[in-house]
């Protein structure tokens, strides 16, 4: 009779933002494994924030689209925030944009409590670290969001729990 070693519980983590700030082919081996690391985490959802990042190519768009792929099978989802304008243009024209939601700061908030019919939930903070992003302006993150941040290269993962 064979004995097997108890199973360990599964464990997943509710968000994981992902700041880059360069993502194109040459970076992409190192931001790939990043991204395998990030999901052999189980996340329910990814938020790749690309505020600080001035190209996307088509081999980058690739890794979006496999990382995509990945989260769907595992039941989470992928999401970019804050893209500028050309790299908008770019997500438009290779239809990606209708496929991951696309977000930007200025949509997740609304210009008025009145026009939300409600006040506003402050927005959740963000401490990502590396390739010149720092924490969000107003401070330090509240204690019930504790982040984990570690940076990767041109990637900085900062994981919620």
């Amino acid at each position: 009779m064979a004995v097997t070693a108890p199973r360990r519980p599964e464990c997943s983590v509710p968000l994981v933002e992902v700041s880059i700030t360069e993502f194109d082919l040459s970076c992409l081996p190192e931001t790939g494994a990043v991204l395998d690391q990030l999901l052999a985490l189980r996340p329910q959802q990814v938020v790749i924030d690309l505020a600080g990042c001035r190209h996307i190519d088509a081999a980058a768009i690739g890794l979006l689209l496999d990382v995509h792929r990945r989260m769907v099978r595992a039941g989470g989802v992928l999401a970019v925030r804050n893209p500028n304008p050309r790299i908008t243009r770019i997500l438009q024209t290779a239809r990606l944009d209708q496929i991951l939601p696309v977000h930007t700061d200025a949509e997740a908030a609304p210009a008025t409590a009145a026009d939300a019919g409600a006040a506003p939930a402050a927005p959740a903070a963000a401490t990502s670290v590396g390739a010149g992003i720092g924490p969000p302006a107003g401070g330090t993150p509240p204690p019930s969001v504790a982040p984990r941040a570690a940076a990767y290269g041109r990637a900085a993962v900062t994981v919620r729990t």
